[in-house]
């Protein structure tokens, strides 16, 4: 996919959302923004598209998200754990949002630990529903160097939110 694709891919969310009535907001560790950015390279993306957070840093994660500093401690940045901490912690912070979605991973090209391939991305997608909020996760290996693995994650946080909103 090149990046014509993934604004396809990301109007395709704005469609789904703006169908639903629902806002987007994002948390980005190792996209760096990049998420927020093709959400926001969509005209009109102002009607589905709340706010992006980033951060990089486990202070920030701690602070902005609400991130537990256990959960850190035990699991590291890149877990499944500190992604739906990390997206359900943008659903806190932002009450007017129904869909969160986050990313922490490893692009490389250093960082590798064991377990924790270059190019391991965990992703955080979260739900407001009546009952308060749902969370999930997932986790994928991206090949390539730094910039095709965050352009991969991308593309994979935008597919999970269509499968979260029902368009898969």
């Amino acid at each position: 996919m090149n990046e014509r694709e993934t604004r396809v891919l990301a109007g395709e969310v704005g469609a789904a959302l703006r169908a639903a009535g629902w806002l987007c907001a994002t948390a980005e560790s190792c996209t760096g923004g990049l998420l927020a950015g093709a959400i926001t390279s969509c005209p009109g993306s102002s009607l589905w598209f709340e706010r992006g957070f980033v951060t990089y840093s486990n202070a920030a994660k701690i602070e902005q998200l609400r991130v537990s500093s256990d959960t850190l401690e035990r699991f590291g940045a890149v877990s499944e754990e500190t992604a739906m901490e990390m997206a359900g912690g943008v659903l806190a912070a932002v009450p007017q949002a129904h869909l969160a979605l986050s990313t922490t991973g490893i692009a490389g090209p250093g960082g590798a630990t064991p377990g924790k391939p270059v190019g391991m991305v965990c992703f955080g997608i979260a739900r407001r529903t009546g009952a308060g909020i749902v969370t999930r996760a997932l986790t994928q290996v991206f090949e390539g160097d730094r910039e095709a693995v965050r352009a991969a994650a991308v593309r994979r946080a935008l597919q999970a939110a269509l499968v979260e909103l029902g368009k898969t």
